[in-house]
């Protein structure tokens, strides 16, 4: 048997890592799993001894600190219950301000460790790579550049794929989608993805409803649909009831796949939601928006120009990001507009961003669980 301790951090965390469960039961079929973690993983047979959204936080400053008791509360005791049981390898998904330092205390110890999902010391916080160089013996890589540059800092990795890249089918069916959630097939769809985070959801929900009722102003014949989380799903529905429009825009339980199959364009908050809209080869508009604290924090810290992982990806401005300031309604509304029109009038322009996001598609798609399991069986092995 394989004990293996795994600490998940929110909800795309959860998804990460019921998907790494998957690759090591293949393998270890009488594996044993715990740790902090959420449904998915719950599926899976995990016992989660913390519930993963305890580690769900954002930002810098006040977002933070009135946050820190608790979850270093919690990694005390997670540490002091692993150190105990001495399971054979510890793999931290995601959250690496959580995650790392656990690790690091861990490997210490002599439990090998791994980390899946690089942290994205590509685009801000470069510091972050002795840290990680400390605390695991490898690292599993969800992006194809990360492995030469963590190399490069000594620290061994493995590509394994981007797991999303195989749950979402390179083509969709929209007319499906919309029928499956009720929206008509001759009105075009604008999704809205406020974020799936508390403090994301305060900053972004109003502006994103906002931008709207301009939307709405511009072309009365919008439909308008928002995937919401189910324990955000009443902030964001009195967000909607604030903007004044009402019925105009529906709110639905989750299924945020099937509103991004389902829509034209996607009004959509930074995060792997973005990334999740590019596979569905969709026109986005990306925003976001934080305290002004931890705006200015980030923007210090950030290496490249781009935000949104689309464009990090490629390398480019492929869709349009709107970060802090620059996210104002009437910002937000024109350019949701100007994919509107390309839709209606510049198919070429459509064509072309949903090549290039296909060949992103290709190149993420690979078999995640049982890479994963083969490199930690590796670690295992050492």
């Amino acid at each position: 048997m394989v004990n293996a301790a795994l600490v998940a951090g929110e909800t795309s965390g959860d998804l990460l890592a019921g998907l790494l469960l998957d690759g090591l039961q293949a393998r270890w079929p009488d594996l044993h799993s715990c740790g902090i973690g959420g449904p998915h993983m719950a599926r899976r047979g995990f016992e989660a001894w913390w519930a993963h959204d305890k580690l769900s936080v954002h930002g810098f400053g006040w977002e933070v600190l009135r946050r820190y008791r608790e979850i270093l509360g919690i990694r005390t005791l997670l540490k002091k219950r692993l150190l105990a049981q001495k399971p054979d390898i510890f793999i931290g998904v995601d959250a690496p301000d959580f995650n790392l330092t656990l690790e690091a205390d861990l490997k210490s110890q002599g439990i090998k460790t791994v980390h899946f999902v690089c942290p994205s010391v590509w685009a801000w916080r470069a510091e972050r790579l002795e840290k990680i160089r400390r605390s695991v013996d490898h690292v599993l890589c969800i992006f194809p550049f990360e492995p030469a540059l963590l190399a490069r800092h000594g620290i061994a990795a493995t590509y394994v794929g981007h797991p999303l890249a195989n749950v979402i089918p390179m083509q969709v069916d929209r007319h499906q989608a919309r029928v499956q959630l009720g929206l008509r097939d001759d009105i075009p769809v604008v999704a809205i993805l406020p974020g799936s985070r508390e403090s994301e959801v305060k900053y972004l929900a109003s502006v994103f409803f906002q931008a709207a009722a301009l939307i709405t102003k511009a072309r009365p014949a919008i439909q308008f649909i928002v995937p919401a989380v189910p324990q955000l799903k009443p902030q964001i529905t009195a967000a909607v009831a604030a903007s004044g429009l009402g019925d105009t825009i529906r709110v639905v339980d989750g299924q945020s796949h099937a509103v991004l199959a389902a829509c034209d364009v996607t009004l959509i908050a930074s995060g792997t939601a973005t990334l999740e809209a590019a596979l569905f080869k969709r026109p986005m508009v990306i925003a976001y928006r934080m305290g002004a604290l931890s705006w200015h924090i980030m923007r210090r810290k950030r290496l490249q120009p781009w935000v949104g992982l689309p464009n990090i990806l490629s390398g480019e401005f492929v869709v349009p990001e709107l970060l802090q300031d620059a996210a104002t309604p009437q910002a937000l509304a024109r350019e949701v507009l100007a994919w509107l029109d390309a839709c209606a009038s510049r198919p070429e322009k459509i064509g072309q961003l949903e090549q290039r996001f296909a060949a992103l598609h290709t190149e993420l798609q690979r078999d995640t669980p049982a890479l994963a399991a083969h490199a930690i069986a590796n670690v295992l092995q050492a």
